[in-house]
Formats: structure tokens, sequence, C-alpha cells
């Protein structure tokens, strides 16, 4: 009887250390779960200050690049308003006066289509 109960007693410890196995081996799993997830977000996190900074040198190129070009296009606009205040300066009063011409000076004519009944 002795021996069945020292076999109970050894199965039973057997059985605990089995479980306190399966406990620890739980408890390495979830921690190797936690490592990893931080690692894996540690590495998000540089990749993305890592494409942030791409994007901020990109976005200041294409901003400087993109100020270098408003600069020739108000360089450019103002030229030609000055060239076309010149145009007009120099042909306003030769239009001026060819429309007073036309206006002022009528010379009464029958129209073709006219017919004369009586």
């Amino acid at each position: 009887m002795t021996s069945q109960s020292q076999g109970i007693h050894q199965l039973l410890q057997a059985e605990k250390r089995a479980k306190d196995k399966l406990e620890e081996a739980k408890k390495r799993k979830v921690r190797r779960l936690r490592q990893a997830k931080e690692e894996a977000m540690a590495e998000t996190d540089q990749y993305r200050m890592q494409r942030d900074e791409e994007f901020r040198q990109k976005q200041a190129k294409i901003m400087g690049s993109q100020s270098n070009v408003l600069e020739e296009i108000e360089v450019q606009t103002l030229g030609k308003i000055k060239e076309l205040n010149a145009s007009y300066s120099m042909s306003m009063e030769g239009v001026i006066n060819e429309l007073l011409s036309i206006v002022c000076d009528v010379k009464p004519e029958i129209h073709v289509n006219y017919r004369i009944t009586a």
C-alpha cells in the first residue's frame, strides 16, 4: 500500500512539475511577445521618423523651388505690364484721333439698297 501511495505521490509531484513548466513556458511566451511588440513599435517609430524627415526635405525643396518660380512669374508679369502700358501710351492719342475723325466727319450718302419710289 505504501508503494501505491508513494507512486501516487510521485505522479502528483510530476503533474505539479509539468504544470509549473507549462506556466513558466506561457510566461516566457508572453514575455517574448511583449518584447517583440516593443521592438516592432520601436522599429515602426524609427521608420516613421525617417520617412517624416524625407518628407520634410522634399517639401522644403519643392517649396523653395516654388518660391523661385513665383518670383520669376512676378518679374515676368511686371515686365509685361510695363510693356503694355508703354504700348498704350504710344497708341492712345492716335486711336482717339482716329475714332473722333470717324465719328465727327460724317459724309452723307444714300444707301445702295435705297430705291426711289414716286
